[in-house]
């Protein structure tokens, strides 16, 4: 008898021991981690898709129909200033300038004797005129010829980049026809497109003489390491989308970027005392973003916010929050509306940390 006493008093004790455990860890589970949204001054980036352009890109063509008797480049390469790139076959052009020569010699052997007639009074004035004015329009024309058979040769008006040839060696070439194209990219431009709202915020803001610094985001998402800045902004807006042309130049030193390239332009925004709060404290209701706020009874209301701008982990929010309220930080799926929860407040900084941490792992 005495022995199943002892029994039924141990299970006694092992059940309160469980039910006091179930009671703390029920306890402990219903005790949801709170903060308040932080108000700091902070830069956000509006991004506008650019078209990168070369601050020098010009098209070579012929000046002279022939054939491309020679090319001295290659696709792709890196072309010096003066550097001969394409000959034209200049047999034609030749003939012509020693033509132009010989007709100057004789007009220039014809004046010289004008003039010594002239001397001992043989001929008039009006005759030695005429032979310098022979003279002059040969020395004209032997220029002209000189001229013509300089364009038989194509070199480079600038250091640049060649592009893709587009006529062989040997074709028939035509004054005017298109050779190649050279870009000068040292110093490269990025038109993009602003609205016209964000156009006028920019305006409004710009300090005079001087310039407004932006990133680029290049096509692999890596951002190019060296700024920009807004050069020059077109006059008119497009009608058609409302929005106005911007102009960024950056400097390209090692020749990373390249003409007809697309990136991303990131415009620094500064904003005053904006509302910071983690995306994690938000759900969605279809279209529209909510956040539970805790009351002074410790009682969840579900608040429609508005996001001005997303951040890293973080929400800039536009409307329907302020410093002082007390959101729900986590266990979102575990909660209802006007329901009474026990919480743990941590402050919004620490909450940042913590998940910078985590996304760092």
């Amino acid at each position: 008898m005495k022995r199943i006493f002892i029994l039924a008093f141990v299970a006694t004790c092992l059940l309160y021991s469980s039910c006091t455990e179930k009671k703390e860890e029920a306890e402990t589970e219903s005790k949801f981690l709170v903060t308040s949204p932080a108000e700091t001054d902070t830069v956000i980036y509006n991004e506008y898709v650019g078209q990168i352009r070369s601050s020098s890109h010009i098209e070579l063509r012929s000046q002279e129909k022939g054939y491309l008797e020679k090319i001295f480049v290659d696709e792709g390469q890196y072309i010096t200033k003066g550097q001969l790139m394409f000959k034209i076959m200049p047999v034609i052009y030749q003939a012509e300038v020693e033509k132009a020569k010989a007709e100057t010699d004789f007009a220039e052997i014809e004046y010289n004797n004008a003039r010594a007639l002239a001397d001992n009074n043989v001929v008039s004035q009006n005759e030695l005129s005429l032979n310098k004015a022979k003279l002059n329009k040969a020395k004209a024309e032997l220029a002209l010829a000189k001229a013509h058979l300089s364009f038989t040769e194509i070199r480079a008006p600038f250091n640049g980049f060649m592009d893709r040839f587009y006529k062989r060696l040997g074709s028939l070439i035509d004054e005017g026809e298109l050779l190649t194209t050279l870009s000068d990219n040292s110093k490269m431009w990025v038109y993009f497109n602003v609205p016209e709202a964000e156009y006028l915020n920019y305006i409004q803001k710009a300090k005079p003489q001087s310039r407004q610094q932006v990133q680029l985001q290049m096509a692999n998402g890596e951002l190019f390491h060296l700024p920009g800045v807004v050069e020059t902004i077109e006059a008119d807006f497009n009608n058609e989308t409302g929005n106005i042309a911007f102009r960024a130049a950056f400097p390209n030193p090692k020749g990373i970027l390249r003409h007809g390239e697309t990136g991303n332009i990131r415009m620094p925004v500064s904003l005053k005392k904006a509302i910071l709060i983690p995306q994690k404290a938000t759900f969605d209701v279809l279209d529209k973003k909510f956040v539970y706020v805790v009351n002074e009874n410790n009682v969840l209301e579900a608040r429609q916010i508005t996001i001005a701008q997303e951040l890293p982990h973080v929400y800039i929010v536009a409307s329907g929050l302020g410093p002082k309220d007390k959101i729900l930080a986590e266990g979102l799926g575990k909660v209802r509306d006007k329901q009474k929860i026990k919480y743990e407040f941590v402050p919004f900084e620490k909450e940042l940390m913590e998940l910078k941490k985590l996304h760092a792992e």
